[in-house]
């Protein structure tokens, strides 16, 4: 009975050590490795500031008491707003590849597509004020910078054409006011309305002129977003390549005519109505009246969607490390 008992005991401690084994040979999903990573305890830090910091090549006065700590207020509200600033970060990965060379193509530092962050955290959003689109144009601002703006059509929603037209805005006031930092701050308040506040203070830099409460605030956001963005987990932001918004693969139709319905276009193009309109915002309606019958170049995705759905497959797991 005793040889029995402890041949017993031995097949079961060596049924057990064949089961530590299989555990710790086997691979572990990345998701419940993840999973365990966000359960570490919480802790909650200071906001880096770093040494220096530029904004368009040019350099940001961080030895002033009121400019260190304009960004730091601006670094604590973005870092701290997770749920905004996560968002913005996955919407980076399907934007910024649109926005970069256009910015480059037309001289335009590529910082400025942190102001285009800001703006409407990457969003075809409308402001109180009616603002609309990833540039925020008025309405008058969109006419005056090419975008057309009618019943049928909106162009401050679609991404290239606002781009564009936010370069041209930019270089214009960067060329008038000296300085890219002038140049964003007027693109919140105006280029008269930051001149003439500096001109009576008798000041040459932004960083130096008291403004409204939000102008004073908008370059601050704007840097604070591009050093998060930069560098993401000096910021607590762990993201990984996969989580972020693919861009989505598309080819380009032209549609033209008049009275064209948008349900009807779609069917024939091999996709469907919701997706049209999702990737053409500019289309304010369900039919296109084109009065002036232009023609218009439409996206659709390729292959009926098909990559669609492929590009949420792809499992790259390594961590963000700038946008």
């Amino acid at each position: 009975m005793k040889k029995l008992s402890i041949i017993a005991i031995i097949l079961s401690a060596l049924a057990i050590a064949g089961q530590i084994f299989i555990f710790a040979t086997q691979k572990e999903n990345p998701d419940d490795v993840w999973a365990k990573a966000q359960q570490a305890d919480y802790k909650v830090y200071v906001p880096l500031i770093p040494d220096s910091l530029t904004l368009a090549g040019e350099k940001v006065p961080l030895d002033l008491y009121y400019v260190r700590e304009s960004l730091d207020r601006e670094l604590v509200s973005i870092m701290f707003g997770h749920s905004n600033t996560i968002l913005y970060m996955k919407r980076a990965g399907r934007y910024f590849p649109v926005i970069e060379p256009i910015l480059k193509k037309n001289g335009v530092p590529e910082d400025f597509k942190y102001l285009c962050v800001i703006e409407s955290g990457l969003t075809n959003a409308t402001s109180p004020a009616k603002a609309q689109g990833f540039w925020q144009f008025m309405k008058g601002t969109a006419s005056e910078f090419g975008l057309e703006v009618n019943d049928d059509i909106d162009m401050r929603n679609n991404l290239e054409a606002a781009t564009e037209a936010a370069c041209r805005y930019l270089k214009g006031a960067h060329s008038r006011l000296g300085s890219w930092s002038a140049a964003a701050a007027s693109y919140n308040c105006g280029e008269n309305g930051f001149s003439s506040r500096r001109e009576k203070q008798m000041v040459t830099s932004y960083y130096d002129t008291r403004l409204n409460s939000e102008t004073s605030r908008y370059v601050f956001r704007i840097l604070a977003m591009k050093l998060i963005m930069q560098n993401p987990q000096n910021y607590g932001f762990m993201l990984r390549k996969c989580d972020l918004y693919a861009p989505i693969p598309t080819k380009e139709v032209e549609l033209r005519g008049q009275n064209v319905d948008l349900y009807r276009f779609a069917k024939q193009n091999g996709t469907n109505y919701k997706v049209l309109r999702d990737l053409n915002p500019w289309l304010v309606n369900d039919k296109v009246t084109n009065k002036s019958n232009k023609s218009y170049t439409v996206k659709i995705p390729i292959e009926n969607g098909t990559k669609m759905r492929v590009i949420q497959k792809r499992r790259d797991t390594s961590l963000v490390t700038s946008l």
